[in-house]
């Protein structure tokens, strides 16, 4: 693992300086946001020795000493962002800080882990998945090395951590957040440059989780004016890879969304079938193929979350439960009602 830095600001904003965490994860080199002059900290990366040397050598190179950190802000739960905090907080007296519904899940690490392994295995029996690669899942679902406990500043939306504002982004988790420092918006992973943000699978809590991510998108447009700080918006920052187009982003994943809507829908049994319709499994191993541990919790997740909201909008009808099952209904959505649909808040 090496460190990548990218050191930018405007006349007006902060001076921010990105270490990457190369090969930190499949979406791409992990983003550690640093802002030197106000000892802040996005995001430290993952876990682990290797992961801890990039961090600080990163540090050191933009020339903020351990000492010198004074506060720690992760954008939500998932190890490759918050695996270095605890350790980063400690080592330099500094305060950690996560959305209220994200914190116990570092702050109450070994507690939290167990509740969630329990849930994340009833979702998945709720969406269908079989008994045997529900116990797979839950195998091949390793701890983490992080402490068991840690202290934890719980925020919520509108908050001020590190001179800057919170906003509450859910739905790739359910306390993922953004936090806007000057004219710097730290995304997290709500906004990635290539790849789509996981909804359903990547935090079981969700509920809605279409249509939440979907909101949150709304939000993060409304920051962001024409091409960031030079339009009169916010200059974003994704939590992989160093920069974002994110109007064009945002546009491209409201795009993504109704295409799975529309190929979800279109793998379910017609209303006439004589069949009890299809679970969230069946249609993800239509959409995605043979899926295993991670990408079978995943896949299993974006399947529901997508057929939970068409049977919103009609195109889709819910006949059962334990497990959850559909069948299309009659109605031939056009894609001016699914772009509309996938552009307009619904859960807000």
């Amino acid at each position: 693992m090496t460190a990548a830095r990218d050191g930018e600001g405007s006349a007006d904003g902060p001076l921010v300086e990105r270490i990457g965490h190369d090969g930190a994860s499949p979406e791409g080199s992990n983003s550690t946001y640093v802002l030197p002059e106000r000892g802040l900290v996005v995001d430290p990366g993952p876990p682990g020795e290797r992961a801890w040397e990039t961090l600080t050598a990163g540090l050191r190179a933009v020339g903020l000493p351990l000492e010198g950190v004074e506060t720690v802000a992760v954008t939500h739960w998932h190890a490759d962002h918050a695996g270095s905090a605890p350790r980063l907080a400690d080592e330099a007296d500094a305060e950690l800080y996560l959305h209220a519904d994200d914190a116990p899940l570092v702050g109450q690490y070994a507690e939290a882990r167990r509740e969630r392994l329990d849930r994340d295995a009833r979702r998945l029996r709720e969406w269908g998945v079989p008994r045997t690669t529900v116990d797979a899942i839950t195998a091949a679902d390793e701890p983490s090395p992080m402490p068991p406990e840690c202290p934890v500043r719980s925020v919520a939306d509108g908050d001020e951590v590190g001179g800057g504002e919170v906003l509450h982004t859910p739905g790739h988790t359910s306390g993922h957040l953004a936090l806007a420092v000057g004219d710097a918006l730290f995304l997290g992973d709500a906004v990635l440059p290539t790849y789509t943000p996981n909804v359903g699978g990547s935090d079981t809590r969700t509920e809605n989780a279409l249509g939440t991510y979907l909101d949150t998108l709304d939000r993060l447009a409304d920051h962001v004016d024409g091409d960031g700080a030079e339009a009169g918006g916010l200059r974003p920052y994704p939590g992989h890879g160093p920069s974002v187009d994110l109007p064009a982003r945002i546009e491209a994943i409201r795009s993504h969304h109704a295409d799975r809507i529309r190929n979800a829908v279109a793998t379910l049994p017609g209303p006439d079938s004589p069949d009890h319709g299809a679970t969230p499994w069946a249609v993800a191993r239509d959409l995605f193929g043979e899926m295993r541990e991670i990408h079978a919790k995943m896949g299993a997740g974006e399947a529901a979350a997508h057929l939970a909201f068409a049977a919103d909008l009609g195109l889709a009808e819910r006949v059962g439960s334990a497990p959850d099952r559909y069948l299309r209904t009659a109605r031939e959505p056009s894609d001016e009602e699914l772009a509309r649909a996938v552009g307009e808040s619904r859960y807000r």
